[in-house]
């Protein structure tokens, strides 16, 4: 739970800034959110524990599909993997290459591309959206492709948002939901062509993060009652900076909540219902129910490490836009984490 949950004013950005300064440290105009881009992250080679990575997730009502390509500076890694509701199939694989194997653009537009004996991940730039392709010739003992388009609608808005630990360790995260996605994953000789409606979410990071860290992450993309919502709720690893990356997206337009979210669950037991809520204000209550666990760890307790439980499920309750009346939740599918890493 967040220590003395408050609300608290959040300045919004509307021109680009970069995100460092001169001087090779955070630059202060820099921190703030904005409905779209406008950050260069310009981290300077001066900073150590810099963390970047481009994370996609793409769902639909009966699967979810995520491609991953980033640099955490010991390491380069391209990663994938898929939930299949109906049967409850998971499977991941991730490659790892060595420092400097792939160039990280600064800014959210831009290609990647990971190259690996094993896997190739590539998230390219189209213009008006991105597309995802993987391919691996081994993949859970099955050949893997995947080709999937996602679009940038004009005029989305997304969630932009600096946090400042210190001025020598900070986060620019991009979180973009109810993006349209189609095309698809072909899995062995099983063919998934992306159900409609189906949506890209990217979660974009450049940062300095601190030693120890733990976070939650809530998201979801999905169509309630002909209205298409979206849902970024994050906390722990904001608290006491001023800022948050928390926020709904409703057909398009992003609603930013200045406020932070208390996570309720029980760590013993995950699978059990999680809430998420609002405590200054009544913006947000929402139950989430958990299908599956993808539960992963590294590393050692003593050194580096990562262990994640991520679940998919689905979320219902309420959220009160800035706009219009408050919007009824129910069976709206996506994930739930906590994540927990030294690195």
């Amino acid at each position: 739970m967040a220590e003395n949950p408050q609300a608290y004013a959040e300045p919004e950005l509307t021109t680009a800034v970069q995100l460092c300064g001169a001087d090779g440290r955070m630059n202060p105009d820099a921190v703030g959110w904005s409905r779209r881009p406008v950050h260069a992250c310009n981290l300077p080679d001066s900073l150590q524990r810099k963390k970047k990575w481009n994370y996609w997730a793409v769902t639909s009502n009966d699967l979810f599909f995520s491609a991953t390509i980033a640099d955490i500076e010991r390491l380069q890694l391209g990663g994938a993997y898929i939930f299949e509701r109906r049967t409850k199939r998971h499977i991941d694989k991730a490659v790892v290459r060595s420092p400097g194997s792939i160039i990280i653009p600064e800014t959210v537009s831009g290609d990647m591309v990971i190259e690996h004996p094993a896997m190739r991940v590539a998230l390219t730039d189209e213009g008006t959206g991105t597309r995802i392709r993987v391919a691996a010739a081994d993949f859970g003992g099955m050949p893997l492709e995947a080709d999937i388009l996602i679009q940038r609608p004009t005029g989305h808005e997304t969630l932009n948002v600096v946090i400042p630990w210190t001025p020598t360790q900070f986060q620019f995260t991009s979180k973009q939901n109810t993006l349209p996605a189609s095309g698809f994953i072909q899995l062995g000789d099983e063919r998934f062509e992306l159900a409609q409606p189906a949506f890209g979410c990217l979660d974009y990071g450049r940062g300095v993060w601190p030693e120890h860290t733990i976070w939650n992450w809530g998201s979801a993309s999905g169509i309630q009652n002909g209205t298409t919502v979206g849902l970024n709720l994050g906390g722990k690893w904001t608290d006491g900076t001023g800022m948050n990356e928390n926020g709904v997206c409703i057909d398009g337009r992003l609603t930013k909540i200045s406020e932070d979210l208390v996570f309720e669950y029980d760590r013993t037991a995950m699978m059990k219902p999680w809430r998420v809520r609002t405590v200054v204000s009544d913006r947000i209550d929402l139950t989430f129910e958990p299908e599956y666990e993808r539960a992963s760890e590294s590393g050692r307790r003593d050194s580096y490490f990562t262990t994640a439980s991520q679940m998919f499920g689905c979320y219902s309750g309420y959220i009160a836009p800035d706009d219009g009346p408050t919007i009824q939740v129910s069976d709206l599918f996506g994930w739930i984490e906590e994540h927990e890493a030294r690195w």
